[in-house]
């Protein structure tokens, strides 16, 4: 989820240093708190908009929903799950997107952008 200025986002603001990212886009999890603002704010920037369709706190998790339109013209789906440790920091974050056309695109154009900044094993 994009950040709009001067609002907190979802989990971006509250990540741990270690903290873990997994995605439907990268073939393993990205750590630390730069790295995964680095692939988060990366992906911002592939979308032509975003919408989000629903946002819930169960217990110590966070559900956020949301639907996006790459750059590219495709629709994309996707579920965030934010873990939130008792003090509010984040240590993990899951987001699964679909359907597979899309995410193969943001996969490509995240491998593109990202290369030589993130481990090259991560990208599909």
């Amino acid at each position: 989820m994009s950040n709009i200025q001067g609002e907190r986002h979802p989990f971006l603001d509250d990540l741990t240093v270690d903290a873990e990212l997994t995605s439907s886009v990268l073939r393993g999890p990205v750590i630390g708190r730069h790295e995964i603002k680095l692939a988060v704010d990366t992906v911002g920037t592939f979308y032509a908009s975003q919408i989000p369709t629903f946002l819930e706190t169960v217990g110590s998790r966070l559900f956020l929903e949301y639907e996006a339109v790459l750059t590219s013209g495709e629709s994309l789906n996707a579920v965030v799950v934010v873990d939130r440790n008792p003090d509010g920091s984040v240590p993990r974050v899951s987001v699964r997107m679909s359907p597979l056309g899309a995410v193969l695109s943001l996969a490509a154009n995240l491998r593109e952008a990202l290369s030589g900044q993130l481990s090259e094993d991560l990208f599909l």
